[in-house]
């Protein structure tokens, strides 16, 4: 500890602000807080599977990708009112400033709180108007892309969708296509996507996480995918993954989920450096942070590892990003006036530091 001259109180190390991020891929009902979660379930007069957080905690340690559907069925569940998206959208768009983060495209499944009797309007205002109080409160940018529940019927895919228009206005950029990929095929949600696509919205499914190459060519071929949520399965076919690249299709790639997900084996075995060296462009992302443990900042400094750079991070995000022309100038400027070369030291020195809120 280092001490003033006089003998007075030790001095606290400075630490470095952290370098540019967006974030292209995080499930928002996945970023609530135990504490918040638990708060949330009082005001509603909603029973979770445990009464504290450290309780809540435990639940959550998932042992595989159903066990993992099955915990945030019975977390998530809470979220009911107008009130909680847009807390939920408000403390995590304070999470993303503490890690540098200026930008996000997230998700959420408007169909799980319609289901258990939320207006569809409530949902998506409640959302809204979170991001509209983020970026005064906090200075980050949030849109969102709103998740189809394969799980649900089509008609309800519909549903979203015509509700995802109505807010183009109020900060939806796209739809993806989440829940069980290894059930049902993306082939299923054309129509869906076809009237996204007529109400000026773009396509980001998640593709080749649980399922593989085929689940990836029904992405791009039929669903018309603009990104890809992973996409890490296309590497078992090298042909479907050099025409991934040579189309410019951004792949949001979570190390963490994947390993956790058993999407694969190990960090060690990840395919984002086949991916990298095969000129895909892959944005980093935390997922579903909460549940998993994890953070925007920590999946970043495992992609460092594995052969990305903070600006290659950044710059590949930005050629992904769904937001209006003005907005991608603003986060292209941003680029070229930071020190990127400075970020990289840091970096690889682990002298970066997530700034934790209160």
């Amino acid at each position: 500890m280092n001490g003033g001259a006089s003998g007075g109180p030790p001095r606290a190390a400075a630490v470095a602000a952290p370098y540019p991020k967006i974030e292209l891929h995080v499930h928002l009902e996945a970023t609530v807080r135990p504490a918040r979660l638990l708060e949330i379930a009082r005001r509603n007069d909603v029973r979770l599977p445990a009464k504290t957080e450290a309780g809540l905690a435990r639940f959550c340690r998932f042992k595989d990708f159903d066990h993992f559907i099955r915990v945030w069925i019975k977390t998530t569940k809470v979220l009911r009112r107008e009130r909680d998206f847009r807390e939920v959208v408000v403390d995590y768009a304070a999470d993303l400033a503490a890690q540098g983060c200026f930008y996000a495209e997230a998700l959420f499944s408007p169909s799980e709180p319609v289901a258990r009797g939320t207006p569809w309007q409530e949902c998506f205002e409640g959302y809204c108007s979170g991001a509209d109080e983020a970026r005064e409160m906090h200075g980050v940018d949030i849109r969102f892309t709103p998740d189809i529940t394969r799980d649900f019927p089509v008609e309800i895919a519909e549903h979203l969708v015509e509700w995802a228009v109505r807010y183009r206005e109020r900060g939806i950029v796209g739809i993806s296509l989440g829940g069980s990929e290894h059930r049902y095929a993306p082939e299923l949600f054309a129509r869906p996507f076809a009237l996204a696509r007529e109400g000026g919205l773009k396509a980001a499914p998640h593709a080749g996480e649980v399922a593989g190459p085929a689940s990836v060519r029904g992405a791009l071929d039929v669903l018309h995918a603009d990104r890809l949520r992973h996409g890490v399965r296309a590497v078992e076919d090298p042909a479907l993954l050099a025409e991934i690249a040579a189309r410019g299709v951004v792949c949001d790639v979570t190390p963490t989920s994947n390993v956790l997900l058993g999407v694969v084996p190990s960090l060690a075995a990840h395919p984002l450096p086949r991916m990298l060296a095969a000129g895909v462009k892959c944005s980093i992302s935390s997922d579903d942070p909460v549940l998993m443990d994890t953070s925007l900042s920590r999946d970043c400094a495992v992609a460092l590892s594995l052969g990305h750079t903070p600006r290659g991070m950044y710059e590949h995000a930005v050629r992904g990003v769904f937001c209006d022309d003005e907005t991608k100038v603003r986060l292209r400027e941003l680029s070229e006036a930071f020190d990127w070369a400075g970020a990289t030291g840091l970096a690889e020195s682990g002298g970066e530091r997530e700034r934790r809120r209160p």
